[in-house]
């Protein structure tokens, strides 16, 4: 149903915010004309498109999917970022997270 509300939709429109609010998902969008928000994303994606998906030609769409989900899961656990100081996203977030303070349990 939220796709079907969605689809024609711009994603900073009355209708998106109203799906968004409904779902408890709080949006994340900068000003007009200001892109920082989107960064990280536009890099994700270009790169998926760039190291995986060009030139490709996916028999099936759920051969597509396949071949996302499995660049993400290496891009995620295996693939070294400069910005994280040559570790993983995911061996970064467990750095930083045994690095917390642990709090008492109620």
């Amino acid at each position: 149903m939220l796709r079907r509300l969605l689809e024609p939709k711009q994603y900073a429109s009355g209708t998106f915010r109203y799906a968004l609010r409904a779902y408890g998902i709080t949006s994340s969008m900068s000003r007009r004309g200001d892109c920082w928000d989107n960064a990280c994303g536009e890099t994700l994606f270009g790169s998926l498109k760039v190291e995986r998906l060009h030139w490709q030609r996916f028999v099936t769409r759920r051969h597509g999917k396949d071949e996302t989900i499995t660049w993400l899961l290496w891009y995620n656990k295996a693939r070294l970022h400069s910005t994280l100081a040559y570790v993983s996203p995911m061996q970064f977030e467990q750095t930083w997270l045994a690095a917390q303070p642990r709090q008492a349990s109620s």
